[in-house]
């Protein structure tokens, strides 16, 4: 496997375009589109909210149905989230503006909407959107950067990443992009996701490797403890790259699927560095847990605590916060075999060691702890489990943003 340059558009087939539609934003664009040219076999995950947007119910039915998907069209700005039936006559009527304009059935077009919940979505243009985009269509790098920069919120940067690898012989592409930074936490975390693959690949599969990917990945990072109305991740594959179709469990569907987590975890911790006012990436790596959860549930507490992020925005070395958020996350351990350390591209250095807190050098530790990227790990010493988890600090300026949402 390689990383190579693009996100959406990278696999043979897919298009993308976007524009300006005004939904809410008056001054950049809002509406993007991708696009198969042959129907895909699709997977997706969804929002473990009890209240789901109406595009995310929508886009459920066509994933749980077995049928194709050849299309995504996403809005930012508003959410169309607690709409009752208007919210799914504006999904209708998206899907059937893409029918008219491209011949796509629509109950193929999945929709997608990010932004302010409550508030209705302006079908005339999201229609006149889809009309404009459907012109535009492009293969281009550019065409899916275009596309990640306009599903954007309060995102500071754009997220996307192709990789290529080989397969039965054949050059299989997976790309994506992704959109996130605030309403982030498990399962899944607050984020909108499109994945684009020209793999040859069974539905059921692809189902298994998106289900199995996303819970080392998208349900590991947290930057606020709001779990979102709209969370969706949808990953669509038309299979012109040629290969085999993979049909089991085998060498294939395993070379794929590291492929899928790589791309995941790639936008995964973009998100999460791109927290609503972060001002570094906050990563958690626990080994030696008794279980694959017990290790998923340490580094998410870990993470997910407020004191522990307020701590690693003040670059305070003050590893009691850490523990503290562990002894509450349900995990059962003995304190007295636990080991943690601060690390980053600056160093690493242990400040509690197996129930004893260590006399450490609390310049080397605040050297540490300014770098941009900090990690809290943490051995556990009682089995061979191990899970990372990944979340962002906690800065005056959160507030501020969410203060002023629907300004």
């Amino acid at each position: 496997m390689k990383v190579i340059e693009g996100g959406v558009t990278a696999a043979k087939g897919f298009m993308a375009s976007s524009c300006e539609a005004n939904i809410k934003y008056k001054d950049r664009t809002d509406m993007a589109f991708v696009y198969s040219k042959e129907p895909c076999v699709c997977a997706g995950t969804f929002t473990s909210n009890v209240v789901k947007a109406a595009c995310v119910q929508w886009d459920k039915k066509i994933v749980e149905s077995g049928d194709s998907m050849q299309a995504v069209v996403i809005n930012s700005g508003i959410a169309n989230a607690c709409t009752g039936k208007e919210g799914f006559d504006a999904c209708e009527a998206t899907a059937k503006a893409v029918q008219d304009n491209l011949g796509v059935a629509y109950n193929a077009v999945a929709v997608a909407s990010t932004g302010v919940i409550g508030m209705q979505l302006p079908v005339d243009k999201l229609v006149a959107g889809v009309s404009k985009m459907s012109k535009t269509l492009d293969d281009s790098i550019k065409a899916g950067t275009d596309a990640s920069k306009a599903i954007m919120t309060t995102d500071t940067v754009n997220k996307e990443v192709a990789v290529s690898l080989e397969l039965d012989g054949k050059t299989v592409t997976l790309g994506g992009m992704s959109k996130g930074s605030g309403m982030i936490h498990p399962n899944m975390c607050t984020m909108l996701a499109f994945l684009t693959t020209d793999a040859s690949i069974a539905k059921e599969l692809l189902q298994d490797a998106v289900s199995e990917v996303v819970k080392d990945t998208f349900n590991m990072i947290t930057v606020d403890g709001d779990t979102s109305t709209n969370d969706t991740l949808l990953c669509m594959a038309n299979g012109l790259a040629g290969n085999n179709t993979i049909t089991s469990k085998g060498g294939d569907f395993e070379a794929f699927k590291e492929a899928l987590s790589y791309v995941c975890e790639f936008l995964a911790k973009k998100m999460a560095a791109d927290g609503e006012g972060a001002s570094k990436l906050f990563e958690a790596k626990v080994i030696g847990a008794k279980t694959k959860e017990d290790a998923r549930t340490l580094s998410r507490a870990i993470v997910g605590s407020n004191l522990s992020k307020a701590a690693i925005y003040g670059c305070d070395a003050n590893f009691g916060r850490f523990l503290c958020a562990m002894g509450y996350s349900g995990a059962m351990f003995d304190q007295n075999d636990v080991e943690l350390f601060f690390e980053s591209a600056n160093g690493k250095i242990e400040v509690f060691h197996k129930g004893v807190p260590l006399d450490f050098d609390e310049d080397e530790a605040l050297k540490i702890m300014k770098a941009d990227a900090v990690t809290v790990f943490v051995n556990m010493n009682e089995g061979s489990e191990e899970a990372t988890a990944w979340g962002c600090d906690l800065t005056y300026d959160y507030v501020k943003i969410n203060a002023d949402y629907r300004s």
